[in-house]
């Protein structure tokens, strides 16, 4: 017997292991399942229709302290006085407005807005005039055009800005 019928013999008799390499099916649709499910439970958890709304009256809450903060910067620079500033002193709720809106503007339910006409035009005095704001903040919940969902009211010298669409039950509303 040759060197060569030996080794073909070895080679022949040789039980070599199996190697197993990757995943099976099974194994990979078992880990799908499995993340699947805590991503339903974990978004559940979560609630996103709530986390949407609290970041919605967050914005509102910026956008009513940018108002509060114009109109007193306003009434600073022009020595307190309410008409130049486009505000009146009696104590009706007048929704914020674009120029050129004098109607519609109690069309929001929520907001106290008594009249149709009882709309306060600062775009003009706090945009366009003297530049206290770079345009005028709208509710993030989507609003009629030239129409912002905010009031003003001045009462007794007390300036409030409040918002029209506040979610989840929360009141939006600054006074000073």
């Amino acid at each position: 017997m040759s060197i060569l019928e030996v080794f073909r013999l070895g080679v022949k008799r040789m039980i070599l292991p199996k190697i197993k390499r990757g995943f099976t099916l099974i194994e990979i649709l078992l880990v799908v399942a499995i993340l699947s499910i805590l991503l339903v439970v974990v978004f559940a958890a979560l609630n996103p229709a709530t986390r949407l709304a609290d970041t919605r009256n967050a914005r509102r809450w910026n956008d009513v302290n940018q108002y509060l903060t114009a109109v007193h910067e306003c009434l600073v620079d022009n020595g307190g006085t309410y008409a130049t500033c486009g505000l009146t002193n009696d104590g009706t709720v007048r929704e914020i407005v674009n120029t050129g809106i004098t109607t519609g503007c109690n069309a929001v339910a929520g907001c106290g807005v008594a009249a149709t006409g009882n709309c306060a035009d600062l775009e003009t005095e706090l945009v366009t005039n003297q530049a206290y704001l770079a345009s005028l903040p709208s509710d993030p919940g989507g609003v009629t055009t030239d129409h912002t969902e905010y009031t003003l009211r001045v009462n007794n010298g007390i300036v409030t800005v409040a918002s029209c669409s506040a979610e989840g039950g929360e009141s939006i509303s600054v006074a000073r």
